[in-house]
C-alpha cells in the first residue's frame, strides 16, 4: 500500500477540486506522490482537474443552523476561490444545504458526512462536485461541527457588509442563558481562544511554554531567586491568551469569562470557532 497521509490527500483535494475518495485512489496508484497523482486524474478526465489545480479555495462562507429549542446546533464552513461567488445566492443555497443536512444525519466526521447521502443517490461530496461545475470554481468543504445536548447558540460575524459571514461560533452552556451565549460567542470570535480550560492544554505545549519563559528570563538577566516566580507568571499569562475563561471579557475587561459566566450561574461546556480559510 502506498505510504501517504492525511495532509497529502487534503492537499490533492485543494489542488485539483476532486473528492476525497479518487484522491486516495489517485495516491494509492502513484505510490504516495501527489504531483504523479494529480497527472493522473487528469489523464482519468476528473471534471475540472487541469482548470483548479493550483487554485486557492480560501474565500467562503461559516452558516450556522441552530434547533428552535436550542438543543443542538451546526456550522459547516464551505470554501471557494472568490468572495463573488461567495456572496451569491446559489453558493449560500449549497452550504445552507450542506448544514441541514449535518442537522439531520449527524455524521461522526468528514469523512462520513463525505460519503453520506444528500439527495437520492448522491452523496455530499458529489454534491460539492456538482457546485464546482455549476459555479465555475473550485468549491471545498473540509469542516463542521456539531454540538447537541445543553443550551446550544451561535453568533455569526460578517468581516464585510456584502459578504456572507466569515466567522462562526458555536457554544454550548449547562442551562439557557440566550444572553450570556451571545455575549460569550462574541467574545470567542473577537478574541479566538483555543481551548476551553487549561486541562484541555497539551501537556507538551504548557512544557514548551515553560522552557521558552524560562530562556528568555535568564537572557533577560533576571535573579535567579525570583526565577520560578516570574516563569508561573509568564506561563500563567499564556493561559489567559489562550484559555477561554481565563481570558478578560470582551465587554468588561476586569472580569474574566469564567467570572462573567459564575455571576449568571452558568458554565461553558464547549465552544468552536471557525474562521473562513484559517
Amino acid at each position: 500500500m502506498a505510504n501517504f497521509t492525511a495532509a497529502d490527500v487534503k492537499k490533492l483535494r485543494e489542488l485539483t477540486g476532486v473528492g476525497m475518495m479518487d484522491c486516495k485512489k489517485a495516491l494509492d496508484e502513484a505510490d504516495g506522490n501527489v504531483d504523479k497523482a494529480v497527472e493522473l486524474l487528469r489523464v482519468k478526465g476528473q471534471k475540472g482537474v487541469a482548470k483548479r489545480e493550483g487554485r486557492s479555495a480560501e474565500n467562503g462562507a461559516v452558516v450556522s443552523l441552530i434547533a428552535d429549542d436550542h438543543t443542538s446546533g451546526v456550522l459547516v464552513e464551505l470554501k471557494c476561490e472568490t468572495d463573488f461567488v461567495a456572496k451569491g445566492e446559489k453558493f449560500q443555497a449549497v452550504a445552507g444545504a450542506i448544514a441541514a443536512h449535518v442537522a439531520a444525519t449527524s455524521p461522526a466526521d468528514l469523512a462520513a458526512l463525505l460519503a453520506s447521502e444528500i439527495e437520492a443517490g448522491k452523496t455530499v461530496q458529489a454534491y460539492v462536485d456538482e457546485a464546482n461545475a455549476n459555479l465555475g470554481e473550485k468549491i471545498v468543504l473540509d469542516r463542521f461541527a456539531q454540538f447537541t445536548g445543553g443550551y446550544v447558540a451561535a453568533y455569526m460575524h460578517r468581516t464585510m457588509p456584502d459578504l456572507p459571514p466569515q466567522v462562526g461560533v458555536l457554544v454550548q452552556l449547562d442551562k439557557e442563558n440566550a444572553e450570556v451565549a451571545k455575549d460569550v460567542a462574541q467574545h470567542i470570535a473577537a478574541f479566538a481562544p483555543k481551548y476551553l480550560n487549561r486541562d484541555e492544554v497539551p501537556a507538551e505545549t504548557v512544557e514548551n511554554e515553560r522552557r521558552v519563559a524560562e530562556a528568555t528570563s535568564r537572557e533577560e538577566g533576571k535573579p535567579e531567586a525570583a526565577l520560578p516566580k516570574i516563569i508561573e507568571g509568564r506561563v500563567n499569562g499564556f493561559f489567559k491568551d489562550i484559555v477561554v475563561l481565563e481570558q478578560a471579557f470582551a465587554k468588561d475587561n476586569k472580569k474574566s469569562v469564567q467570572k462573567v459566566l459564575d455571576e449568571a450561574g452558568v458554565a461553558l461546556e464547549r465552544f468552536t470557532r471557525i474562521k473562513v480559510g484559517v
